[in-house]
């Protein structure tokens, strides 16, 4: 071949270099997106956020099953349980559903954590207030129309809730069961096909001389119960779920901070203040939650509570905060989630304690750790 002929097949060799190149890319198949969770939020009243320990149960039997793809979200934290789990929830010890409803509570709650299925364990609060059934279905009602419109494709899974059997109201018991022979007839008339409404019974099989330490809130027995009965309407609603693909705002969580991604507390000047709540009691007995609300202009890093029961009162249970009772006095040291706060934000600790509710109440006090 001549040297002119050579250099005329080699140029035409390099003119089709680039095209063999993009052809080859073109078959190389794209790599997979990862899989969005599917946004689950625990909604209900201390039995299911203080501390709510069933969910931590189930949040692992879920990761231990090929369901890895679960984000629990809340504008809650983790409140103890001494387990690793996602902890976030909408556990709102003390409230009714009613109020909930009433006050439009559940919108703000929907707008921060864009659950994609709701487990509502909601309720016992009222039929203690002895609210009527119908009156607790209404509100029910409301807060599913409100799901709806935040997302209208939210699967809800409604339970039958646990017994009652608290010693200061005998009527608990039976009101219990009128609330729940209620609920299906509720259920099927508000499903939809886009929205369905599944009943999880947490009623039958429970029972409250075993699976409670007060007849009301579930003990370790009754934490594992109740994480049986929501497993597997959970697993179903998310075999048949598709995560909504709107990503989260940049800045914005789904509840407070988790241990492992809490930023490190920085010199800061700032301040606090702190309100007392009694959540709950019963003869010999109460619960009470500590409200801290950053009062100031810049965040803080930590806190802590200091008060006094001068009544006798020994704390028996303490979560979402670090607390220590020596005598009458009494101190609180923020958990590590949720002890940064900025300008106007709040965290919540509780606790149960043997002894008469204080009267008057104490006044807890406030500083910066």
């Amino acid at each position: 071949m001549s040297r002119n002929r050579l250099l005329a097949a080699l140029t035409a060799l390099a003119a089709l270099l680039p095209a063999l190149v993009l052809g080859l890319a073109s078959t190389t198949p794209p790599a997979a997106a990862a899989a969005a969770p599917v946004r689950v939020m625990p909604l209900g009243d201390s039995i299911t956020g203080s501390p709510g320990c069933w969910r931590a149960v189930l949040w692992n039997r879920l990761q231990s099953t090929g369901y890895p793809d679960v984000d629990f979200v809340g504008t809650l934290g983790p409140q103890g349980c001494g387990v690793p789990h996602d902890g976030d929830n909408e556990g709102h010890g003390g409230y009714l559903a009613t109020t909930i409803a009433d006050q439009n509570l559940l919108p703000g709650w929907l707008a921060a954590t864009r659950p994609d299925v709701v487990l509502m364990h909601l309720g016992t609060n009222d039929v203690w207030s002895n609210i009527a059934p119908a009156t607790i279905l209404a509100a029910y009602s409301k807060l599913v129309d409100q799901m709806r419109v935040a997302n209208p494709v939210t699967t809800v899974l409604v339970a039958k809730i646990i017994p009652m059997n608290p010693a200061s109201c005998p009527e608990c018991g039976q009101r219990t069961v009128a609330l729940n022979s209620a609920v299906d007839g509720w259920a099927a008339a508000k499903s939809t096909a886009a929205s369905p409404i599944v009943v999880v019974d947490q009623w039958t099989g429970f029972d409250t001389a075993t699976d409670t330490y007060d007849g009301v809130h579930p003990n370790a027995a009754g934490d594992q119960k109740m994480a049986d009965r929501w497993y597997p309407a959970l697993t179903a609603a998310l075999r048949r779920t598709t995560p909504s693909p709107t990503p989260t705002p940049t800045g914005s969580t789904t509840g407070p901070p988790h241990p492992t991604d809490s930023p490190s507390p920085t010199p800061t000047v700032g301040g606090c203040a702190a309100s007392w709540r009694t959540a709950g009691q019963w003869p010999g007995g109460f619960q009470a939650e500590v409200t801290v609300r950053n009062n100031g202009a810049v965040p803080i890093p930590f806190w802590v509570v200091r008060f006094a029961l001068t009544g006798g009162q020994r704390i028996t249970q303490a979560w979402s905060a670090q607390v220590a009772q020596g005598g009458t006095a009494v101190t609180a040291r923020s958990a590590t989630w949720n002890g940064a706060l900025a300008p106007g934000a709040e965290a919540t600790f509780g606790f149960l304690a043997d002894g008469a509710v204080p009267n008057p109440v104490p006044l807890p006090a406030c500083a910066l750790g």
